[in-house]
C-alpha cells in the first residue's frame, strides 16, 4: 500500500461556510489558513482570547490585513507565499504553542529572517521536534538549547523529505 498522495486536479474556488465552535486551537488554525488564501475570508465565532489575538497580530506583521466586523473577522489573505516581509521581524506567540509551532511551518519558505518569541512559559518548551523536520526541508533554524527564541530563515528551494 502506497503512503503517497498525489493531487493532480486543482479545485475550483471554495465558497462554502464551515461552522465550528469558538475554540482557541481552531480559531488560531482558521486565522492561519485564511492568511494563506488568496482574497478575503470571513471567520465567524472567533474566540477572542489572548492567544488568538496574538495570531492576528502575527499575521499583521507580515502585511496580512484583518478587520473586525460586528460578528465576524475578515482576513485578506496573500496566498501561500504571503509570509515574506523583505525585512527581518520579531513575532510574539505569547503563550500559544499551537501558534508558535504552526507559524514555524508556514515560514519554511520565507526568505526573511524571522524571530519567534513567547512568554516565559512558552520559552521553556522544547521546539526541536518541530525544528528538525523543517531543517530537512531546507530551512535554517536556530534555537537556544532547543527552546525559544526561534530564529528561522526559510529556503526558496525546499526539498521533499521522508520523516
Amino acid at each position: 500500500m502506497s503512503s503517497k498522495i498525489i493531487i493532480n486536479k486543482k479545485i475550483s474556488s471554495f465558497k462554502k461556510k464551515i461552522y465550528v465552535s469558538g475554540d482557541k486551537s481552531i480559531s488560531i488554525r482558521c486565522i492561519l489558513l485564511a492568511s494563506q488564501a488568496i482574497g478575503k475570508s470571513k471567520i465567524f465565532n472567533l474566540l477572542e482570547s489572548e492567544d488568538v489575538m496574538n495570531a492576528l497580530y502575527c499575521i499583521k506583521k507580515f502585511g496580512i490585513n484583518y478587520k473586525k466586523h460586528k460578528n465576524y473577522y475578515e482576513i485578506s489573505g496573500l496566498g501561500l507565499r504571503g509570509y515574506n516581509t523583505n525585512k527581518p521581524i520579531v513575532i510574539n506567540a505569547g503563550n500559544s504553542g499551537t501558534l508558535a509551532r504552526l507559524i514555524m511551518g508556514l515560514l519554511v519558505d520565507c526568505k526573511d529572517k524571522i524571530v519567534i518569541v513567547g512568554d516565559s512559559s512558552l520559552s521553556k518548551r522544547d521546539f526541536s521536534r518541530v525544528a528538525n523536520p523543517l531543517r530537512l526541508f531546507g530551512a535554517n533554524i536556530a534555537l537556544k538549547n532547543n527552546k525559544m527564541p526561534v530564529t528561522i530563515q526559510g529556503s526558496n528551494f525546499l526539498r521533499p523529505i521522508n520523516y
